[in-house]
């Protein structure tokens, strides 16, 4: 590579099954919504369901909680990048988001799924994976 030229990459699509795989295998991403009319981003750990569907666990006043209620379209996002190479991959599900009110479901999540941040996470959103796209960031050959 000459010096100050960027090494060359391109993207490749991933199927459904390989983005839910690299997605599943990422410690934490991004969700993200609308709040007071404006998209909002947060940062949550997660767990891929066996159907794509991802969990997050949310605490009481969590702007994303009353939207769920409501069954609101999110995103959800998480990546792998590697700034030098300029390599990795990204994975976004779109779907609807709604909390999960079932008891044992709510037992279940809340023994696997630990929260990152050191705050009562009580509640807990599935994320329906309706859309899912994904990214792997290659090097490109360049043929000389």
């Amino acid at each position: 590579m000459t010096a100050g030229l960027s090494p060359r990459v391109r993207m490749v699509e991933l199927g459904r099954d390989e983005a839910l795989k690299l997605l599943a295998e990422a410690p934490l991403g991004r969700v993200v919504f609308s709040h007071q009319a404006l998209p909002a981003i947060r940062p949550v750990n997660h767990l891929v369901e066996d159907s794509g569907d991802i969990v997050i666990r949310t605490h009481t006043r969590a702007a994303l909680l009353g939207r769920a209620a409501l069954s609101e379209v999110v995103a959800y996002e998480a990546d792998a990048l590697d700034p030098a190479t300029r390599t990795g991959w990204s994975v976004v599900v779109t779907g609807t988001a709604s909390q999960v009110s079932d008891p044992a479901e709510l037992d279940r999540y809340q023994a696997v799924l630990a929260p990152w941040v050191d705050t009562e996470m009580d509640h807990v959103v599935r994320i329906r994976a309706d859309i899912v796209t994904g990214y792997r960031l290659v090097r490109a050959n360049t043929g000389s």
